[in-house]
């Protein structure tokens, strides 16, 4: 039976920080979803179609991450479509403490059998958000290096 899991996020954008954990996650698992989460409270620089585009584009060079997006209760998801664990980032304590919080809750929401992982930022990325990134671009700031080069055009253009 094939493993498969689950990494969620808006990924308004992917930054490499993200490209770097999906990399990393590909190798554990057989399947690798990325999951493009929609939050209708938020208001995204890029629609749901766009970022599943950029992240299938530079996902490519990985046979077995595929990109996909829902709504809603993430366990819901997650049961409905059988994965086996969540993958989740950590760049920081203070994303340890909010991670762990969720992942108790989701234990309690998942299925029977599924994990959450934790993988840690690479230390060249613990710093780095799509949010931070999106005010560097949007203020005309240098972004080279912490997206990638696709989604820096794509943001330039957007700004």
């Amino acid at each position: 039976m094939a493993v498969r899991a689950l990494y969620t996020g808006s990924f308004d954008p992917i930054t490499n920080g993200h490209l770097d954990i999906i990399t990393r996650a590909s190798r554990m698992y057989d399947e690798l979803v990325v999951g493009v989460i929609v939050n209708p409270a938020k208001n995204p620089m890029f629609t749901k179609e766009e970022r599943v585009e950029m992240i299938t584009e530079v996902t490519s060079f990985l046979p077995n991450v595929k990109v996909d997006c829902f709504q809603g209760l993430l366990a819901d998801y997650v049961n409905r479509n059988h994965f086996q664990a969540v993958v989740r980032g950590l760049r920081s304590a203070g994303d340890f403490d909010y991670e762990i919080q969720m992942a108790h809750m989701n234990a309690r929401l998942f299925d029977p059998g599924i994990e959450s992982v934790f993988l840690m930022a690479d230390p060249a990325y613990t710093f780095l958000s799509s949010s931070m990134v999106k005010e560097v671009v949007s203020l005309h700031g240098n972004a080279e290096g912490l997206v990638p080069e696709s989604v820096l055009e794509r943001m330039k253009e957007r700004v």
